[in-house]
Formats: C-alpha cells, sequence, structure tokens
C-alpha cells in the first residue's frame, strides 16, 4: 500500500509512477477523498470543542438560574453529541474508501525498470549454460517414453478435472528429490531457515500479500472464510505481519516447500497440455525481510540462489529483468529466470524474484525498531521461486531425455535418488 503523506506532498511525481503502470490521473481521485476525510474529521473536532464548550457553561446557566440558557446549551450539547456521531461516521467512511482505492493501486516501480508494453519488451541480463545439441527431435515432457507410466494426466482428469496430474514411480520420486536438493541448498549452502506454514490463511494474509483484493478470482477461498494459498510467500512474508522486529535481527531469510494453488483464471487454451500450468503444483519459495537499504543488494543475492539450482541441475536459463508492462502488481523489480525446454524449443519461466519495497509492509504494518533509537520504520520485503519443482521437474525430465526414451538423471540429485541415475524407456530407475 501506499504512503498517502508522500501521495501528498509529490502528486505529479506519484501521476508519473502510475502512468508507467497505465493508469492516469490517480493523485487527483486519492487526494480528494483524502480531502474530503481530512474535512470531516476537522469537522468533528470543531463540532466536539463547541460540545465541550457548551457542557462547561451548563451548570454556570444552572448555578445562575438562566433557564433560558441552560435549555439552550443542553440542547446544543445534544445536537453536537449527534453532529460528531455523523461526522465520526462520514469520516469513517471516507477512510474505507480510500483505503480500498489505495489497497487497488499498484506498486511504484524503481527507475531502472525498462518501458514496455509486454514480455516482448523484457531485457536479457544474462545466459548460462549452452542449450544441448539433440541427434534427434527432443520431446515435451509428457511424450517422452520413460514418463509414460509416471505423469498420468487421465486418473487426474477422473478424480480433478483438467490441469491436474497423478505422478508415480520414478517421475513421483525424481520430483521429491527435486524439493529436497532445493531446500538442501538454500538451507545449508544459502543460509535461509526452512519453515512449514499453513497452505490455509486468513484473508488478512491474502491482503497482506497484495493478492486480495485485485487477484481474488486466481485463488480458491473454503467456504469458511480461508483461502489457499497461491505460494508460500503469503504466509512467510506474513510471520512478521503486525510486529515491530529489532533491526538487529534483520535480515530474516526463509524458505518453504508447500503446495500451492491457482485457479489460472483468465488462462483458458494456454499451456493446457502436460503439467507446466496447474491448479495445484509445489514450490520452494524463499523469502527475505530486509533493511530498506539492503534491499537492493538482496534482490541480487536472491536472484543467484535461484540461478544457483539450475546451474547444479546443468539446465541452461536466461534471467531477464522484467519491463514495465511485465511487472507484477506488488513489484518494484522482478527478474525473472527462464530454464531452457528442449522439447518446446524455447526459455520458460521456472522462477520470479521480486523485490517489493515497503509495499507490503505498510499492507501488513511489519516494522523495525533501529538499534539508534528512533520511531520504527517499515521493513522490506522480496520473495521469488527457488525453484517451482513442477517447471524444474520438465526441465530435468527434456534436458536429460535421450533417443532411447529414457532419461539421465543430473548428478547433483543423485543423492537423493538413491544413487539412480536414468529413468528407462519402461519407467524403471535404474
Amino acid at each position: 500500500m501506499h504512503d498517502i503523506k508522500y501521495i501528498r506532498e509529490n502528486p505529479d511525481a506519484f501521476d508519473a509512477a502510475m502512468a508507467r503502470r497505465g493508469l492516469s490521473d490517480v493523485s487527483s481521485q486519492v487526494l480528494a477523498i483524502d480531502e474530503a476525510r481530512r474535512a470531516k474529521i476537522a469537522a468533528a473536532e470543531a463540532a466536539q470543542a463547541d460540545r465541550n464548550a457548551a457542557s462547561k457553561n451548563v451548570g454556570a446557566a444552572k448555578a445562575k438560574g438562566d433557564d433560558a440558557e441552560f435549555e439552550r446549551l443542553r440542547a446544543l450539547v445534544s445536537e453536537k453529541k449527534d453532529e460528531i456521531a455523523r461526522l465520526d461516521e462520514e469520516a469513517k467512511a471516507e477512510d474505507a474508501r480510500l483505503r480500498d482505492l489505495l489497497l487497488g493501486l499498484p506498486n511504484l516501480m524503481y527507475d531502472d525498470v525498462p518501458a514496455g508494453a509486454d514480455e516482448d519488451d523484457n531485457v536479457e541480463i544474462r545466459t548460462w549454460g549452452t542449450p544441448r545439441e539433440f541427434s534427434f527431435a527432443p520431446k515435451e515432457h509428457y511424450d517422452i517414453q520413460a514418463t509414460a507410466k509416471g505423469l498420468d494426466f487421465e486418473t487426474a482428469a477422473k478424480l480433478s478435472g483438467a490441469r491436474f496430474v497423478v505422478m508415480k514411480g520414478a517421475v513421483a520420486r525424481l520430483h521429491r528429490a527435486l524439493a529436497q536438493f532445493m531446500l538442501d541448498l538454500h538451507t545449508d549452502e544459502h543460509g535461509l531457515s526452512e519453515t512449514i506454514t499453513p497452505v490455509l490463511v486468513r484473508e488478512e494474509a491474502m491482503y497482506g500479500t497484495n493478492q486480495l483484493p485485485k487477484f481474488a478470482e486466481d485463488s480458491y477461498q473454503t467456504t469458511n472464510g480461508w483461502w489457499l494459498i497461491p505460494t508460500s510467500e503469503v504466509t512467510l512474508t506474513n510471520t512478521v505481519s503486525g510486529d515491530i522486529v529489532d533491526e538487529a535481527a534483520l535480515p530474516i531469510r526463509m524458505t518453504a516447500h508447500s503446495q500451492c494453488f491457482r485457479s489460472e483464471a483468465g488462462s483458458a487454451g494456454k499451456d493446457t497440455a502436460g503439467m507446466l500450468r496447474q491448479h495445484q503444483f509445489e514450490k520452494v519459495e524463499m523469502v527475505s525481510i530486509v533493511h530498506p537499504d539492503a534491499s537492493d543488494a538482496e534482490h541480487t543475492r536472491m536472484t543467484g540462489c535461484a540461478e544457483a539450482v539450475l546451474e547444479r541441475l546443468n539446465i541452461p536459463y536466461r534471467t531477464v529483468l522484467l519491463c514495465s508492462g511485465d511487472t507484477g502488481f506488488g513489484a518494484r523489480r522482478t527478474h525473472d529466470i527462464e530454464a531452457w525446454l528442449p522439447g518446446q524449443n524455447t526459455y520458460r519461466e521456472i522462477s520470479s524474484v521480486s523485490t517489493c519495497g515497503d509495499f507490503q509492509a505498510r499492507r501488513m504494518n511489519a516494522r523495525f525498531r533501529p538499534t539508534e533509537g528512533g520511531k520504527p520504520e517499515f521493513v522490506h520485503t522480496l520473495n521469488g521461486s527457488g525453484l517451482a519443482v513442477g517447471r524444474c521437474l520438465i526441465a530435468v525430465l527434456e534436458n536429460g531425455q535421450e533417443e532411447d526414451g529414457s532419461v539421465t538423471i543430473p548428478e547433483a540429485l543423485r543423492g537423493h535418488m538413491g544413487g539412480k541415475s536414468k529413468i528407462t524407456p519402461d519407467g524403471e530407475l535404474v
């Protein structure tokens, strides 16, 4: 959420920032409501002052025997009481309008985010690895012979409908191994604290990490009001909601492996084949809570943590800086990491690493207490996939496929696979 004081003092700069998001004349809407709210508050305070003065003089009028003045003042006290109540309710209504408007406005992007309309305008930062040259036409993950037994879309459709998969045997074990490998790497080498959190959260948590109100249709809600998390960014980030932590406790770096749930609203007909875009999937998430001065360096560090997973698995990738038209609602800057998928002959997103500044912290009221004293300040929050497990499975299967239909398992995973190095064309581990 945005700082109303900043908007009051910098309306033109705020409008220029919103214009990069495709929004126009935003500050005037915000400030009109803010002015109406403040006017109601000022009027209520003036009415309270009048009531206090009248109340003070009621006794004096009674003591003097001035019945007319006594009745006038008593009526005025009652009138002001009703006026104050009315103005307070009107101020609360304006405050709710202001909050709703601010909650619906996207984050301000950093100046180094390039201008652009969509993913075609993203800027490549670097590439790593060289795509393998195959002596045969590489297949997509669901067409590789080794996965025939392990990826069961038909049974999943019978159980749940489209965009679900049942994983079995070697493929299921490989999927599990990937998640364990990622967690071990992040905890043992990257200094993240492993965390297990709920997948059902209260509405406030979804507001805190900006899934609500704008993206309600993208998530699932239970009949009793809980929401299924679209990513454990929601739970990890909200662990500091409403808190004032000591500056010395920063940075707080966490990772979690969780189930994630997304309705995929608006993606009809997109990536329907295979398991690239699912309603239920797993991710290893990374979240950092940091001092504002450290957020840029932390963004670079977290991007490196995600890239390291692919490098250990020997999967070629490229990292791009998202342009203004492709940067998410809550992000100030985002790096997308795209893994090479030979079956599609293209790079596909496998991680987004975003720095949010104090945008989420303001929504959550998450602050830190400066070591040298002074008022508590808002922390900065960052999040990123480290990685999406299912998409990483796709990359491992497609990059490791062989002409006979088998799949070679990356060396980095074999310790999590009981020393097995291959999935045979029949779907067995050897």
